[in-house]
Protein backbone atom coordinates (compact mmCIF):
# COMPACT_ATOMS: atom_id res chain seq x y z
CA UNK A 1 0.00 0.00 0.00
CA UNK A 2 1.61 3.46 -0.91
CA UNK A 3 1.24 6.62 1.27
CA UNK A 4 -1.66 8.80 0.01
CA UNK A 5 -3.55 11.76 0.89
CA UNK A 6 -7.29 11.45 0.07
CA UNK A 7 -9.96 14.37 -0.24
CA UNK A 8 -12.91 15.10 -1.32
CA UNK A 9 -15.23 17.86 -0.79
CA UNK A 10 -18.51 17.15 -2.53
CA UNK A 11 -21.93 16.85 -0.60
CA UNK A 12 -24.06 14.38 -3.39
CA UNK A 13 -27.96 14.37 -2.90
CA UNK A 14 -29.14 11.22 -4.56
CA UNK A 15 -32.62 10.30 -5.73
CA UNK A 16 -35.76 10.22 -7.23
CA UNK A 17 -37.18 13.92 -7.85
CA UNK A 18 -33.97 15.52 -5.99
CA UNK A 19 -33.76 18.29 -8.90
CA UNK A 20 -36.53 20.09 -7.01
CA UNK A 21 -34.14 20.98 -4.33
CA UNK A 22 -31.36 22.80 -6.33
CA UNK A 23 -33.18 26.70 -5.35
CA UNK A 24 -33.71 25.41 -1.41
CA UNK A 25 -29.78 24.27 -1.73
CA UNK A 26 -28.51 27.56 -3.39
CA UNK A 27 -30.63 29.78 -0.85
CA UNK A 28 -29.25 27.55 2.48
CA UNK A 29 -25.40 28.35 0.94
CA UNK A 30 -26.08 32.20 0.69
CA UNK A 31 -26.13 32.23 -3.55
CA UNK A 32 -28.29 34.91 -4.80
CA UNK A 33 -27.29 35.01 -8.45
CA UNK A 34 -25.97 31.96 -10.98
CA UNK A 35 -24.85 31.82 -14.11
CA UNK A 36 -27.03 28.72 -15.17
CA UNK A 37 -25.17 26.42 -17.79
CA UNK A 38 -26.75 23.80 -20.02
CA UNK A 39 -26.36 22.21 -23.32
CA UNK A 40 -28.56 22.15 -26.43
CA UNK A 41 -31.81 21.44 -25.76
CA UNK A 42 -32.43 17.58 -24.38
CA UNK A 43 -33.24 19.82 -20.62
CA UNK A 44 -36.16 21.46 -22.07
CA UNK A 45 -37.74 18.31 -24.15
CA UNK A 46 -37.54 16.58 -20.68
CA UNK A 47 -38.91 19.31 -18.54
CA UNK A 48 -35.54 19.61 -16.60
CA UNK A 49 -35.02 23.31 -17.60
CA UNK A 50 -38.62 24.38 -16.31
CA UNK A 51 -38.18 22.69 -13.00
CA UNK A 52 -35.04 24.00 -12.50
CA UNK A 53 -36.32 27.26 -13.45
CA UNK A 54 -39.29 27.08 -11.02
CA UNK A 55 -36.70 26.24 -8.24
CA UNK A 56 -34.51 29.02 -8.80
CA UNK A 57 -37.70 31.79 -8.80
CA UNK A 58 -39.07 30.05 -5.88
CA UNK A 59 -35.93 30.63 -3.71
CA UNK A 60 -35.46 34.00 -4.68
CA UNK A 61 -32.20 32.83 -7.05
CA UNK A 62 -31.55 35.30 -10.10
CA UNK A 63 -30.07 33.21 -13.16
CA UNK A 64 -28.14 33.70 -16.31
CA UNK A 65 -28.38 31.73 -18.79
CA UNK A 66 -25.58 30.16 -20.45
CA UNK A 67 -26.96 27.47 -22.78
CA UNK A 68 -25.78 25.75 -26.24
CA UNK A 69 -22.73 23.61 -24.37
CA UNK A 70 -21.42 21.31 -27.28
CA UNK A 71 -20.61 17.66 -26.48
CA UNK A 72 -17.55 18.38 -26.59
CA UNK A 73 -16.89 21.18 -24.64
CA UNK A 74 -15.14 24.19 -26.69
CA UNK A 75 -13.22 27.36 -25.35
CA UNK A 76 -14.88 29.85 -27.41
CA UNK A 77 -18.16 28.82 -26.07
CA UNK A 78 -16.92 28.94 -22.25
CA UNK A 79 -15.17 32.01 -22.89
CA UNK A 80 -18.63 33.49 -23.53
CA UNK A 81 -19.54 32.21 -20.10
CA UNK A 82 -16.97 33.98 -18.28
CA UNK A 83 -17.58 37.09 -19.90
CA UNK A 84 -21.13 36.72 -18.71
CA UNK A 85 -19.91 35.78 -15.03
CA UNK A 86 -17.87 38.64 -14.52
CA UNK A 87 -20.24 41.41 -16.51
CA UNK A 88 -23.38 39.73 -14.20
CA UNK A 89 -21.21 39.71 -11.34
CA UNK A 90 -22.97 35.87 -10.62
CA UNK A 91 -22.14 34.20 -6.83
CA UNK A 92 -21.89 30.60 -9.08
CA UNK A 93 -22.10 28.27 -11.35
CA UNK A 94 -24.71 25.98 -12.07
CA UNK A 95 -23.89 23.48 -14.61
CA UNK A 96 -27.11 21.26 -16.12
CA UNK A 97 -26.62 18.39 -17.71
CA UNK A 98 -23.87 15.61 -18.75
CA UNK A 99 -20.24 15.74 -17.82
CA UNK A 100 -19.65 18.19 -20.67
CA UNK A 101 -22.17 21.05 -18.83
CA UNK A 102 -20.34 20.35 -16.16
CA UNK A 103 -16.71 20.67 -17.34
CA UNK A 104 -17.15 23.58 -18.61
CA UNK A 105 -19.08 25.33 -15.86
CA UNK A 106 -15.48 24.41 -14.30
CA UNK A 107 -13.83 26.05 -16.91
CA UNK A 108 -16.05 29.18 -16.33
CA UNK A 109 -15.69 29.26 -12.38
CA UNK A 110 -11.46 29.26 -12.79
CA UNK A 111 -11.99 31.41 -15.15
CA UNK A 112 -14.85 34.12 -13.88
CA UNK A 113 -12.23 34.90 -10.97
CA UNK A 114 -8.80 35.08 -12.84
CA UNK A 115 -7.31 38.04 -15.10
CA UNK A 116 -5.59 36.14 -17.39
CA UNK A 117 -6.45 33.41 -20.30
CA UNK A 118 -8.14 30.24 -18.94
CA UNK A 119 -6.42 28.78 -21.22
CA UNK A 120 -3.28 29.12 -19.37
CA UNK A 121 -4.53 27.01 -16.75
CA UNK A 122 -5.35 24.20 -19.27
CA UNK A 123 -1.56 24.28 -20.67
CA UNK A 124 0.14 23.97 -17.24
CA UNK A 125 1.09 27.46 -17.11
CA UNK A 126 -1.09 28.93 -14.25
CA UNK A 127 -2.03 27.21 -10.79
CA UNK A 128 -5.84 26.95 -9.97
CA UNK A 129 -5.56 28.85 -6.53
CA UNK A 130 -9.54 29.80 -7.11
CA UNK A 131 -12.73 29.42 -8.38
CA UNK A 132 -16.54 30.69 -8.23
CA UNK A 133 -18.42 27.56 -6.21
CA UNK A 134 -20.21 25.41 -8.42
CA UNK A 135 -23.27 23.27 -8.03
CA UNK A 136 -24.20 20.44 -10.52
CA UNK A 137 -27.46 18.56 -11.97
CA UNK A 138 -26.63 15.30 -13.64
CA UNK A 139 -28.11 13.82 -16.77
CA UNK A 140 -25.79 11.94 -18.08
CA UNK A 141 -23.59 9.36 -15.80
CA UNK A 142 -20.32 8.84 -17.08
CA UNK A 143 -17.53 11.58 -16.54
CA UNK A 144 -17.81 11.60 -12.91
CA UNK A 145 -17.16 15.24 -13.11
CA UNK A 146 -20.01 16.09 -10.35
CA UNK A 147 -17.51 14.66 -7.43
CA UNK A 148 -13.88 15.27 -8.76
CA UNK A 149 -12.44 18.69 -9.75
CA UNK A 150 -11.44 17.83 -13.25
CA UNK A 151 -12.47 19.56 -16.82
CA UNK A 152 -11.80 19.02 -20.13
CA UNK A 153 -12.59 21.44 -22.97
CA UNK A 154 -11.18 21.82 -26.61
CA UNK A 155 -9.20 24.61 -27.95
CA UNK A 156 -11.28 24.28 -32.19
CA UNK A 157 -8.62 26.82 -33.04
CA UNK A 158 -5.74 24.41 -32.31
CA UNK A 159 -7.23 21.54 -31.96
CA UNK A 160 -5.79 20.65 -28.64
CA UNK A 161 -8.06 19.11 -26.02
CA UNK A 162 -7.04 18.98 -22.72
CA UNK A 163 -7.76 19.22 -18.70
CA UNK A 164 -7.55 20.95 -15.29
CA UNK A 165 -7.79 19.83 -12.11
CA UNK A 166 -8.26 21.07 -8.73
CA UNK A 167 -9.57 20.92 -5.29
CA UNK A 168 -10.62 24.51 -5.89
CA UNK A 169 -12.91 23.19 -8.45
CA UNK A 170 -15.00 20.34 -7.36
CA UNK A 171 -18.70 20.96 -6.93
CA UNK A 172 -19.99 21.90 -3.30
CA UNK A 173 -23.47 20.41 -4.05
CA UNK A 174 -24.02 17.62 -6.69
CA UNK A 175 -27.54 16.43 -7.50
CA UNK A 176 -28.29 12.74 -8.85
CA UNK A 177 -31.38 12.03 -9.67
CA UNK A 178 -31.73 8.43 -12.12
CA UNK A 179 -34.90 9.59 -13.57
CA UNK A 180 -33.56 12.55 -15.46
CA UNK A 181 -31.22 9.40 -17.07
CA UNK A 182 -34.21 7.61 -18.48
CA UNK A 183 -34.35 9.39 -21.59
CA UNK A 184 -30.50 8.49 -22.23
CA UNK A 185 -30.15 7.06 -25.96
CA UNK A 186 -28.45 3.68 -26.28
CA UNK A 187 -25.70 5.01 -27.64
CA UNK A 188 -24.43 7.66 -25.11
CA UNK A 189 -25.18 4.73 -22.56
CA UNK A 190 -22.42 2.49 -24.39
CA UNK A 191 -20.00 5.53 -24.68
CA UNK A 192 -20.75 6.22 -20.49
CA UNK A 193 -19.90 2.49 -19.99
CA UNK A 194 -16.62 2.50 -21.57
CA UNK A 195 -15.80 6.09 -20.11
CA UNK A 196 -16.39 4.92 -16.57
CA UNK A 197 -14.52 1.46 -16.85
CA UNK A 198 -11.73 3.65 -18.13
CA UNK A 199 -11.34 5.75 -15.29
CA UNK A 200 -10.74 2.37 -13.11
CA UNK A 201 -8.40 0.37 -15.00
CA UNK A 202 -6.29 3.19 -16.17
CA UNK A 203 -4.35 3.32 -12.74
CA UNK A 204 -5.11 -0.83 -11.91
CA UNK A 205 -3.13 -1.99 -15.23
CA UNK A 206 -0.60 0.81 -14.74
CA UNK A 207 0.12 0.89 -11.46
CA UNK A 208 3.71 -0.58 -9.66
CA UNK A 209 1.97 -0.81 -6.21
CA UNK A 210 -1.39 -2.38 -6.62
CA UNK A 211 -2.97 -3.22 -2.97
CA UNK A 212 -5.38 -5.53 -2.69
CA UNK A 213 -8.43 -3.25 -1.72
CA UNK A 214 -8.06 -1.15 -4.53
CA UNK A 215 -7.97 -3.92 -7.07
CA UNK A 216 -11.16 -4.82 -5.45
CA UNK A 217 -12.72 -1.15 -5.44
CA UNK A 218 -11.94 -1.44 -9.39
CA UNK A 219 -13.20 -5.06 -10.20
CA UNK A 220 -16.74 -4.17 -8.40
CA UNK A 221 -16.99 -0.86 -10.34
CA UNK A 222 -16.21 -2.78 -13.67
CA UNK A 223 -18.06 -5.65 -12.54
CA UNK A 224 -21.02 -2.90 -11.86
CA UNK A 225 -21.31 -1.04 -15.30
CA UNK A 226 -21.28 -4.48 -17.01
CA UNK A 227 -24.20 -5.40 -15.33
CA UNK A 228 -26.07 -2.21 -14.59
CA UNK A 229 -25.51 -1.63 -18.78
CA UNK A 230 -26.90 -4.75 -20.02
CA UNK A 231 -30.50 -4.24 -18.29
CA UNK A 232 -30.19 -0.89 -19.18
CA UNK A 233 -30.01 -1.80 -23.07
CA UNK A 234 -32.62 -4.36 -21.89
CA UNK A 235 -34.73 -1.95 -20.65
CA UNK A 236 -33.89 1.35 -20.70
CA UNK A 237 -36.65 2.35 -18.33
CA UNK A 238 -34.99 0.26 -15.67
CA UNK A 239 -34.63 2.93 -12.77
CA UNK A 240 -32.68 0.95 -10.25
CA UNK A 241 -30.05 -0.38 -12.89
CA UNK A 242 -29.79 3.46 -14.05
CA UNK A 243 -29.54 4.09 -10.00
CA UNK A 244 -26.84 2.32 -9.71
CA UNK A 245 -25.04 2.87 -13.38
CA UNK A 246 -25.22 6.49 -12.20
CA UNK A 247 -23.70 5.84 -8.55
CA UNK A 248 -20.74 3.28 -9.95
CA UNK A 249 -20.22 6.14 -12.75
CA UNK A 250 -19.77 8.42 -9.77
CA UNK A 251 -17.40 6.50 -8.18
CA UNK A 252 -15.25 5.63 -10.95
CA UNK A 253 -13.66 8.93 -10.54
CA UNK A 254 -14.32 10.52 -7.35
CA UNK A 255 -11.31 9.15 -6.13
CA UNK A 256 -12.31 6.29 -3.81
CA UNK A 257 -10.63 3.89 -6.50
CA UNK A 258 -6.72 5.15 -6.38
CA UNK A 259 -5.63 5.73 -3.02
CA UNK A 260 -2.50 2.93 -2.45
CA UNK A 261 -1.53 2.63 -6.10
CA UNK A 262 1.64 3.63 -7.07
CA UNK A 263 2.48 5.45 -10.65
CA UNK A 264 -0.39 4.98 -12.03
CA UNK A 265 -1.15 7.02 -15.64
CA UNK A 266 -4.17 8.24 -17.56
CA UNK A 267 -2.35 6.61 -20.79
CA UNK A 268 -5.72 6.02 -22.43
CA UNK A 269 -7.56 9.12 -21.90
CA UNK A 270 -4.33 11.08 -22.82
CA UNK A 271 -4.68 9.54 -26.48
CA UNK A 272 -8.50 9.40 -26.82
CA UNK A 273 -8.07 13.39 -25.94
CA UNK A 274 -6.32 13.41 -29.10
CA UNK A 275 -9.18 11.76 -31.47
CA UNK A 276 -11.50 13.53 -30.36
CA UNK A 277 -9.75 17.31 -30.93
CA UNK A 278 -9.18 15.70 -33.77
CA UNK A 279 -12.49 14.12 -35.20
CA UNK A 280 -14.78 15.51 -32.61
CA UNK A 281 -15.74 11.91 -31.56
CA UNK A 282 -17.84 11.08 -28.43
CA UNK A 283 -15.37 10.73 -25.47
CA UNK A 284 -15.86 7.10 -24.61
CA UNK A 285 -16.15 5.87 -28.29
CA UNK A 286 -12.16 7.44 -28.68
CA UNK A 287 -11.79 5.21 -25.73
CA UNK A 288 -13.46 1.99 -27.08
CA UNK A 289 -10.71 2.36 -29.48
CA UNK A 290 -8.02 3.12 -27.65
CA UNK A 291 -8.22 0.59 -24.94
CA UNK A 292 -7.96 -2.54 -26.42
CA UNK A 293 -5.23 -1.65 -28.84
CA UNK A 294 -3.37 -0.08 -25.56
CA UNK A 295 -4.03 -3.15 -23.34
CA UNK A 296 -2.69 -5.66 -26.04
CA UNK A 297 0.69 -3.50 -26.45
CA UNK A 298 1.14 -2.94 -22.63
CA UNK A 299 -0.42 -6.67 -21.21
CA UNK A 300 3.61 -7.96 -20.86
CA UNK A 301 4.55 -4.83 -18.68
CA UNK A 302 2.38 -5.82 -15.65
CA UNK A 303 1.37 -9.61 -16.66
CA UNK A 304 -0.13 -10.15 -12.88
CA UNK A 305 -2.90 -7.18 -13.25
CA UNK A 306 -3.98 -8.15 -16.77
CA UNK A 307 -4.49 -11.92 -15.71
CA UNK A 308 -6.38 -11.09 -12.45
CA UNK A 309 -8.23 -8.62 -14.97
CA UNK A 310 -8.91 -11.53 -16.78
CA UNK A 311 -10.09 -13.91 -13.83
CA UNK A 312 -11.78 -11.35 -11.60
CA UNK A 313 -14.34 -10.07 -14.55
CA UNK A 314 -14.75 -12.41 -16.89
CA UNK A 315 -13.35 -15.58 -15.22
CA UNK A 316 -11.14 -15.92 -18.01
CA UNK A 317 -7.22 -17.67 -17.38
CA UNK A 318 -5.40 -15.64 -20.11
CA UNK A 319 -4.47 -11.64 -20.18
CA UNK A 320 -4.97 -11.88 -23.97
CA UNK A 321 -8.33 -13.98 -23.52
CA UNK A 322 -9.33 -11.01 -20.44
CA UNK A 323 -8.55 -7.81 -23.33
CA UNK A 324 -10.84 -10.03 -26.06
CA UNK A 325 -13.72 -10.28 -23.62
CA UNK A 326 -13.38 -6.89 -22.95
CA UNK A 327 -12.97 -5.27 -26.40
CA UNK A 328 -16.10 -8.04 -26.95
CA UNK A 329 -18.08 -6.65 -24.41
CA UNK A 330 -17.61 -2.97 -25.82
CA UNK A 331 -18.94 -4.08 -29.47
CA UNK A 332 -22.04 -5.86 -28.37
CA UNK A 333 -22.98 -3.06 -26.57
CA UNK A 334 -22.50 -0.36 -29.37
CA UNK A 335 -19.05 1.09 -29.39
CA UNK A 336 -16.62 1.25 -31.63
CA UNK A 337 -13.78 -0.93 -30.89
CA UNK A 338 -11.47 -0.06 -33.99
CA UNK A 339 -10.11 3.20 -35.93
CA UNK A 340 -11.82 1.87 -39.13
CA UNK A 341 -15.21 1.31 -36.97
CA UNK A 342 -14.84 5.70 -35.85
CA UNK A 343 -14.19 6.31 -39.52
CA UNK A 344 -10.56 7.47 -39.12
CA UNK A 345 -8.28 6.18 -41.75
CA UNK A 346 -4.92 4.27 -41.68
CA UNK A 347 -3.60 7.48 -42.96
CA UNK A 348 -3.61 9.16 -40.02
CA UNK A 349 -2.06 7.39 -37.68
CA UNK A 350 1.40 9.34 -38.03
CA UNK A 351 -0.52 12.92 -37.51
CA UNK A 352 -2.43 11.26 -34.24
CA UNK A 353 0.70 9.93 -33.18
CA UNK A 354 2.57 13.74 -33.36
CA UNK A 355 -0.43 15.22 -32.33
CA UNK A 356 -0.49 13.11 -28.93
CA UNK A 357 3.10 13.62 -28.44
CA UNK A 358 3.19 17.24 -28.84
CA UNK A 359 0.05 18.03 -26.77
CA UNK A 360 -1.15 15.90 -23.76
CA UNK A 361 1.45 13.64 -23.66
CA UNK A 362 4.25 16.69 -22.99
CA UNK A 363 2.00 18.47 -20.70
CA UNK A 364 1.63 15.63 -18.64
CA UNK A 365 5.11 15.12 -18.40
CA UNK A 366 5.23 11.34 -20.53
CA UNK A 367 6.79 11.98 -23.45
CA UNK A 368 9.83 10.17 -22.85
CA UNK A 369 7.76 7.17 -22.19
CA UNK A 370 5.05 7.63 -25.03
CA UNK A 371 7.06 8.68 -27.93
CA UNK A 372 5.90 9.08 -31.62
CA UNK A 373 6.76 5.64 -32.34
CA UNK A 374 5.62 4.20 -29.52
CA UNK A 375 2.36 5.56 -29.82
CA UNK A 376 1.89 4.51 -33.54
CA UNK A 377 2.54 1.06 -32.48
CA UNK A 378 -0.49 1.53 -30.09
CA UNK A 379 -2.66 3.16 -33.20
CA UNK A 380 -1.53 0.40 -35.58
CA UNK A 381 -3.06 -2.12 -33.36
CA UNK A 382 -5.79 -0.71 -33.33
CA UNK A 383 -6.47 -0.54 -36.93
CA UNK A 384 -8.11 -3.89 -36.49
CA UNK A 385 -11.50 -4.89 -35.79
CA UNK A 386 -9.99 -8.11 -34.26
CA UNK A 387 -6.82 -8.38 -32.20
CA UNK A 388 -5.36 -11.87 -32.56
Amino acid sequence: MYDFEFHNPTKIIFGKGSHHKIGEVLKKDGVKKVLFVYGQSSIKKIGLYDDVVKSLIDNGIEFIEHGGVKPNPVLSHTKEGIEKAKRYKVDAILSVGGGSVLDEGKAIAVGAVSDVDVWEYFLGKREITKALPNYTILTLAATGSEMNGYAVITNEETQEKLSIGSIHTFPKVSILNPELTLTVPTSYQAYASVDAIAHVIEWYFTCSVCPNISNLLVESVVKSVIDTTKRILKNPQDYDARAEFMWTATLALNGITRPGYKDGVYINHMIAHSLGALYDLPHGACLSIVIPAWMWWYKDKNPSQFERFARQIFGLSSKEEGIKALKKFFKEIGAPVSLQDGGIPSSDIDKIANHVYNTTAKIWGLDKIYTPEKLKEILYLALRSNIE
